[in-house]
């Protein structure tokens, strides 16, 4: 479905954003990523209208979504769930053997440094190779990710995306963080409404489903969301008509 016929907006709506490739458009870097005046508005208008119940929903580590949203600092979860901050502010982290961790990013940085256009971008938690830049080397990415995930043990998986393959702590996701996040302040009581663009947001989606909410893929490609959207720019300015709408019924 396009834009033109998502879900007419209800008064209740607690939204979960996505960032990249949701909110932001790709980047061939994570660092590459720039946010302009006009995004930090539309968060503090949407977060507004919603009563606070706005949280982004992202791969990123919340320490980035802050400096990239700054001077916002929104509740989050970041790193996939294996972080989140709370609508009062207060930090949850899933717990892990740090020596491993830190033995497995040395590891994937030698191999991406010596491999041009493979990226590592370590999360602390989860570790995150990227070859947008270097297609043809996921076969082989794949092999060492594979060979890293078995020395680190059951605890931690592998989570596809576009053109990236992290290695993350296992029983955290976005589902969870969405469902920690729905019998909180303010969330609970709302509908949950989560916009996402990959692979790593279909777990949201379902989580989204089963409480009757509203889940929304962007872009093409099979999905359990059951609406979609075109692009980020369509989703920006879906999201902005809400907010004026909210501010509009507010007066």
């Amino acid at each position: 479905m396009s834009g033109a016929s998502l879900p007419p907006p209800t008064a209740d709506w607690a939204l979960f954003l996505d960032v990249d490739g949701t909110l932001l458009e790709h980047a061939d870097t994570p660092d590459a990523v720039r946010v302009d005046g006009a995004i930090r508005g539309l968060l503090s208008d949407l977060q507004a209208g919603a009563g606070g119940a706005l949280a982004l929903i992202s791969g990123r580590s919340v320490a980035d979504l802050d400096g990239l949203f700054a001077p916002l600092k929104l509740p989050a979860a970041g790193q996939h769930g294996a972080e989140r901050r709370d609508g009062a502010g207060r930090m949850h982290r899933h717990e892990l053997p740090e020596a491993p961790v830190r033995q497995a990013a040395k590891r994937l940085a030698a191999f991406a440094a010596a491999h041009p256009g493979l990226l590592l971008e370590d999360k602390g938690h989860s570790l995150a190779l990227h070859f947008r830049l270097a297609p043809q080397l996921e076969g082989e990415a794949r092999a060492l990710v594979d060979q890293v995930l078995a020395e680190l043990g059951a605890g931690f998986e592998l989570q596809r995306g576009k053109m990236v393959l992290e290695v993350r702590p296992g029983g955290r996701d976005k589902g969870s963080a969405i469902a920690e996040f729905m019998t909180e302040a303010p969330f609970r009581g709302r509908t949950p409404v989560f916009i996402g663009d990959d692979l790593t947001d279909e777990v949201g989606f379902g989580v989204v489903n089963g409480m009757g909410g509203v889940s929304i893929k962007v872009g093409e490609g099979p999905s359990q969301a059951h609406w979609r959207i075109a692009d980020a720019a369509e989703v920006r300015a879906w999201l902005g008509e809400w907010a004026a709408r909210k501010a509009r019924a507010q007066r």
